[in-house]
Formats: structure tokens, C-alpha cells, sequence
């Protein structure tokens, strides 16, 4: 135990030596820097003035060079402070919001349709309204420039006639006019309204494009690249992308439909008996298993009870029974399976699904939202004295109406500062914290090769000799290697290796700063040999000091100022050389973010015409940060050299 106790004393009594020694060291460090650009102060109170305080007025004197340390700092605390309040999931994608044009209206219902809303459908991008009056209303990311349709561009018969009935899908809408007539606008190259010539697509029944009576029509729906429309006598129509949604003839056999609901690749049907099915008895069943905490066991539970209301999302199924019980099936995210906690004897009537979260309105005529919550979308509670009597969710929104066809409260996301990417990531995110890891890599990049620089540089210029030479052989030997090809076959080597993605960052960020370290060692040199031939080292050296600390606590400290000019010029060149490694795949990997593999992503001419905002975003912020750096380093190199100023 005597023996224990004291293994255990001495562990801690290193680490707080190490603790003690890293301590004094940040002091040193900070003792020179500050001795640098202020000079020291003596304790008589007289005070020394440096060469820095010279370089210091010099650069204060450019004011493109103070404007640019300015914007630079801005920039660097920008990326640094928001990750704290903009979060990020690294893995999500969604494949409804691909491509979405930066824009900040994709919840703002059009005035004139606030006081007098029949129904409101979304199922990406954009969503449709429809008064009660019949006409039809368009709004969110309402433009596809690879597609070149303007989902605004409502047909001329719908105008005319005005709508019965309105649906919105991923890329394309539909209407029923009040004379019978179904009208689609937006996509069709898979099916999705009238005739199409895709082999793999089921194309709009002949009967429903000759016209259909309104008064028969119970619903009309659509979903990613297909559509649907419900009669009153139970007969279903269904139509679109057979890729997408597999099941799509199969569901249209049955009989007695009372409902159709939609998620990503799959229809399901609510039939009139209150049993649900999509077609296929093993789609089905492999649908409903996914329920946790009941299983398969799912199946037989509701074939003993009756569904009276369904809504889908993405990956779920919200179904609510005759007896006000709620169930949701399918593939959760993020919490999804987490119900509202609903008041003693309430219970829901009606619910609407948007991409990954549900809304409904209870007896009550209280609004509830669960599901995915990223931006608010489930935020739909009422304030005193307000009812809902209904509520329509769009892809990753919410909207509440009373009575009179009212619009009491939206939530959700409102737009896009910077668009999306391809695979439905919002690029202002992605910047904010690829910004944080792309200056973290070249500023960890920097630090290593100045560490090394410093340290070969010093000894190489004080001791000279057979150390001077061996050295400066080395930095050779460094400096003839390639350094971009160099370092992209260390980094394809890390591939082949199980590491994780930190490791990798690191090193990433060990190879940038082990290969970038020997411009700075020559400098360090030639400023080392010009100051040990100076009269205070020959006095240092004559009261005894060691050599040692004469290099590192004399000489260094007054080449300071050169190094960090260095160090500021290098590190511009890290921050190109990471976003360079990362641009040609080989530095850090998707879907961990960096202004170099956010411009990788972008390099296609496809997104290049199309998709400005993937590529013009995350271009100018690495513009501003390198030229900022390099104005200040420039700066900072024509101070240093008054015989050069005029």
C-alpha cells in the first residue's frame, strides 16, 4: 500500500511539473513576443525601445494593411464563435432540399392568401396554396435552372378556371380545375402528370386526363416523382416514377382507398375499413417492424384495430386509431419517435407530415408538432384564446389555420442565407465550420513548421560548423522534395490505413507543417548569424552565459518580429495548400467540411452554370482570408525594410 501511495504521489507530482514547465514556457513565449513590440522596461523605469515599436508605427501607417488585419480578425472570430450557436449534423443529407437557391421565403405565405387559405401542400422546395376562392398560389424556391421551370408559371386553365384541388411533389405540382380538368407544371420526365415515354414509369390513366368530376374526387396528392388522386367510391389512380416508388400499381389495384400518403419510396394506402396496406404484404411488414418497442408484433396489433387518419414523412408512418391512440412506424432520426404529451381526454383528428416531422390538431383545437425539430418546424403551439382547425405541414414547415381560413401562426425554416448543396446541406453551415477547420489545419500547420524552422534555424546559424552543415544538408533534402505531390501521397497512403477521421486531420496537419518548415530555418539562419556577431553577445558570452541561452533567451528574441512576418506568409500558403490537398481529394474527406472539399464538390460544370452559391461562397471566403493574410504579411515585410520605403 506504502508502495502504491507513493506511485501515485509521483504521478502527480509530474504531471504538475509538466503542468508547471508547459506553464513557464507559455510565459517565456509571451515574454518575448511582448519584449519585441513594446521593448522592456527596466527597474529604474527606464525603458528600451526595439526595432518593433518602429515596425509597429510603419504598419499602422498602411491602411490597406490595417483595414485587412481587421477584416481578417472579423473573419477568424466569425468561424470560431459560430459553430458555438450554428450546429451541425455531419452526416444529415436530404434529398428534398438539393440545390436550393439562396433565399429566405420558403415559409412566407403570399398576403393574399393568409385570410382566405383552403389548403396549403409542400413536399420540397416549394408549396402551393389554394384559396377558397380557387386560386392557386406558389412560393419558396420556386425556380430549377437545371430543369429551367419556374413552378410559379401556373397554367393558363388553372388561372382561368381556378383550382378544386392542389398538390405539390418534389419537382412538380398539380391542380384540378373546377371544371374537372388535371393539370400538372414542373417536371414529367418521369411520369408525373400526363403521358410520358420512360420505360419505367406508369403513365396518367387515360380516364383522368379526359377529365374527372370534382364532385367525385376525395383527394389529390403527390409525392417524390409521383402522384396520386382518391375518388369517393374507394377507387385509387396512381401514377410516376416506378424507381421511386415500386409499389405504385400494386396499390392501385386495391379497392375501398380512403387515403393515400406518400414518404420517400414508398404509397401506402388508408382503406375504408381502417386497415392499411401498400400492395405488397412484405413491403408492408418490413415497413411497420421498424415501430420500436413493438416489432413485428405491429402487424397483428393493427389487425385488430381500426386507422382512421394517416400521414407520412420521408422514412414514417403517423397513424391514428378510432380510439384517439397515435402510432408511428418506419425509420427514426434524431428522437423522431417522441410523441407530444397531449392533455387528460385529448386526442388528435387530423394530421399532415412534412419531410421528418409531423403536425396535428387535437379535439381540442390545440396545435402539436413532433418529429425532427432542427428549425422549429415543430414549434406550433397556440397562445391563449387562439383554436386551430387545421394545420398543413410543407417539407420543413408548419401552418396553422383557424376556422375562417386564417393564417394564425407558420414555423419552420424560412430559407437559405446560402443555398444548399447537392446533397441538401445548407452551405452557410458547412462554411462556418469548414472555415473553422481550414484555418485550424493552417494555423497547427504553421505552428509545427515554425517550431521546426525556429529550432534548426537557430542552431544551425549560432553554433555553426559541422552542425551548420549537416543541418542546412537536411533542409536541402526537405526543400528539393515536391511539396504538393509529396503531400498528396502521404495523404492517399493514410487511405489505405484504419484510422479515424481526428487522426486523420492530424496527420494532415503534421504533413503541411513537417514539409513548409524550410524557407523559415534558412531565414532564422541568415538572422541568427548577423546578430551573434553583435557586442552583446560577445558581453554575454564574457560574463559566462551559456551559449545555449545566449541562442535562445539573446538572440532569438530579437528576430521575433521577422519570424511572425514569416510566420503570417506561410500561413496563407498552408491555408491554399490544405484547401488545394482537399480540392483534389486528397486532404480532409466529405462530410467533415472544408473551403477546399466544399469547392471539390462544386467542380462540376453542371453546378458551376447552375448552382453559383456552392462554389461562390466557400471561393470567397478562402479569397478574403488569403489575401488578407498575405496584405498584412506584405505589410508587415515592408516595415522591416525602411531603406526600401520611400
Amino acid at each position: 500500500l506504502a508502495g502504491i501511495c507513493f506511485l501515485e504521489r509521483s504521478e502527480e507530482n509530474w504531471i504538475k511539473r509538466v503542468f508547471q514547465r508547459g506553464m513557464y514556457a507559455l510565459k517565456r513565449v509571451w515574454t518575448w513576443i511582448k519584449r519585441a513590440f513594446t521593448g522592456k522596461k527596466w527597474k529604474d523605469g527606464s525603458k528600451v525601445d526595439t526595432p518593433s515599436k518602429a515596425l509597429r508605427e510603419a504598419f499602422y501607417r498602411k491602411k490597406s494593411a490595417v483595414s485587412a488585419l481587421i477584416v481578417f480578425a472579423l473573419l477568424f472570430a466569425f468561424v470560431f464563435i459560430a459553430p458555438l450557436f450554428v450546429r451541425m449534423d455531419v452526416n444529415y443529407t436530404d434529398s428534398l432540399q438539393q440545390n436550393v437557391a439562396p433565399s429566405y421565403t420558403l415559409r412566407r405565405v403570399p398576403k393574399k392568401l393568409r385570410k382566405d387559405i383552403q389548403s396549403i401542400d409542400g413536399f420540397s422546395g416549394f408549396s402551393v396554396g389554394l384559396s377558397k376562392s380557387g386560386e392557386v398560389f406558389v412560393w419558396g424556391n420556386v425556380k430549377d435552372k437545371l430543369l429551367k421551370i419556374n413552378y410559379k408559371d401556373v397554367p393558363d386553365s388553372v388561372i382561368k378556371q381556378g383550382a378544386a384541388f392542389v398538390a405539390a411533389g418534389k419537382d412538380h405540382a398539380l391542380a384540378i380545375t373546377k371544371e374537372g380538368e388535371l393539370v400538372g407544371w414542373g417536371d414529367n420526365s418521369c411520369g408525373q402528370y400526363g403521358y410520358t415515354p420512360t420505360l419505367n414509369a406508369v403513365t396518367t390513366p387515360s380516364e383522368l386526363q379526359s377529365g374527372v368530376n370534382v364532385d367525385d374526387v376525395a383527394q389529390l396528392c403527390c409525392g417524390y416523382q409521383s402522384s396520386a388522386l382518391v375518388k369517393k367510391d374507394g377507387k385509387a389512380y396512381l401514377w410516376g416514377n416506378l424507381n421511386a416508388t415500386p409499389n405504385l400499381q400494386e396499390v392501385m389495384q386495391l379497392s375501398s382507398v380512403k387515403k393515400i400518403a406518400f414518404t420517400n419510396s414508398l404509397a401506402v394506402a388508408l382503406l375504408k375499413d381502417g386497415s392499411i396496406s401498400t400492395g405488397n404484404s412484405n413491403a408492408f411488414t418490413a415497413f411497420v417492424s421498424s415501430k420500436i418497442g413493438m416489432g413485428n408484433d405491429l402487424t397483428s396489433y393493427l389487425s385488430q384495430r381500426r386507422v382512421v387518419e394517416i400521414a407520412a414523412t420521408n422514412k414514417c408512418l403517423a397513424m391514428l386509431l378510432e380510439d384517439g391512440e397515435l402510432i408511428v412506424s418506419g425509420v427514426f432520426e434524431n428522437g423522431e419517435e417522441v410523441l407530444p404529451m397531449l392533455n387528460e381526454g385529448e386526442y388528435f383528428t387530423t394530421l399532415s407530415g412534412g419531410s421528418r416531422h409531423f403536425v396535428g390538431v387535437t379535439n381540442s383545437q390545440n396545435a402539436y408538432g413532433w418529429g425532427h425539430n432542427a428549425y422549429k418546424q415543430c414549434d406550433v403551439a397556440l397562445g391563449n384564446g387562439e383554436k386551430a382547425e387545421k394545420v398543413f405541414a410543407g417539407a420543413l414547415q408548419s401552418y396553422v389555420i383557424d376556422g375562417e381560413g386564417m393564417l394564425i401562426k407558420s414555423a419552420g425554416l424560412r430559407g437559405y442565407i446560402m443555398g444548399t448543396d447537392g446533397r441538401g446541406r445548407d452551405v452557410f453551415t458547412r462554411i462556418v465550420h469548414g472555415g473553422k477547420m481550414t484555418l485550424t489545419v493552417g494555423a497547427v500547420a504553421v505552428i509545427i513548421s515554425a517550431v521546426i524552422g525556429i529550432l534548426v534555424g537557430c542552431i544551425s546559424g549560432y553554433f555553426g560548423g559541422a552542425v551548420d552543415v549537416i543541418l542546412m544538408r537536411i533542409t536541402e533534402i526537405f526543400s528539393s522534395i515536391p511539396f504538393l505531390p509529396f503531400a498528396m501521397l502521404l495523404s492517399q497512403i493514410i487511405k489505405y490505413y484504419n484510422v479515424s477521421e481526428t487522426m486523420r486531420i492530424f496527420i494532415i496537419m503534421l504533413i503541411l507543417g513537417a514539409l513548409s518548415w524550410t524557407g523559415l530555418a534558412r531565414m532564422v539562419r541568415g538572422q541568427v548569424l548577423a546578430e551573434r556577431e553583435k557586442e552583446f553577445v560577445t558581453a554575454a558570452r564574457a560574463i559566462g552565459v551559456k551559449e545555449r541561452r545566449i541562442a535562445f533567451r539573446h538572440v532569438l528574441p530579437n528576430i521575433v518580429s521577422v519570424i511572425l512576418v514569416s510566420m503570417t506568409l506561410d500561413f496563407a500558403g498552408c491555408l491554399l495548400t490544405e484547401s488545394s490537398l482537399s480540392y483534389l481529394g486528397f486532404g480532409v474527406q466529405q462530410p467533415q467540411p472544408t473551403w477546399g472539399n466544399m469547392l471539390n464538390g462544386s467542380n462540376s460544370s453542371i453546378v458551376i452554370q447552375n448552382y453559383w452559391w456552392q462554389w461562390l461562397f466557400p471561393a470567397l471566403f478562402l479569397s478574403i482570408a488569403v489575401i488578407c493574410i498575405n496584405v498584412v504579411g506584405d505589410a508587415l515585410r515592408d516595415a522591416l525594410d525602411p531603406k526600401g520605403e520611400r
